[in-house]
């Protein structure tokens, strides 16, 4: 696509249009909702849905389907007990893994980004 993201120890998100990569703007107001750093973003591949992984423990899911009006999606996402520094989503959406300090792994039912569960 021609929409980055990037995550910043300021707690924030950003999304950047890079249509002309020399000439990278940022589109809408930046991501907040987290309470400490974001380390990892991920974009489901639809390119509608965005996860961001934060130092507060837990991660949250964007709606990005219009970038320059993100929203979030539902409540965020807890069960680790430590920072949170990686996230994936599987090829086909539905799955998103998150990767924490607290030396786990989880595994959630993003079928639904509104009403993402544990698996």
């Amino acid at each position: 696509g021609q929409t980055l993201a990037t995550a910043s120890t300021d707690q924030t998100v950003r999304l950047w249009d890079v249509a002309d990569p020399s000439h990278a703007r940022p589109i809408g107001n930046p991501l907040t909702g987290h309470t400490k750093g974001v380390g990892s973003v991920a974009f489901a591949p639809d390119g509608q849905t965005l996860a961001t992984a934060s130092n507060d423990q837990t991660v949250r899911l964007w709606d990005v389907a219009d970038p320059s009006h993100a929203r979030p999606i539902g409540n965020p996402l807890t069960g680790h007990t430590n920072r949170v520094g990686s996230v994936a989503f599987a090829p086909d959406g539905q799955t998103l893994a998150t990767a924490s300090n607290d030396q786990t792994v989880r595994l959630w039912d993003v079928a639904d980004p509104s009403h993402a569960r544990p698996i």
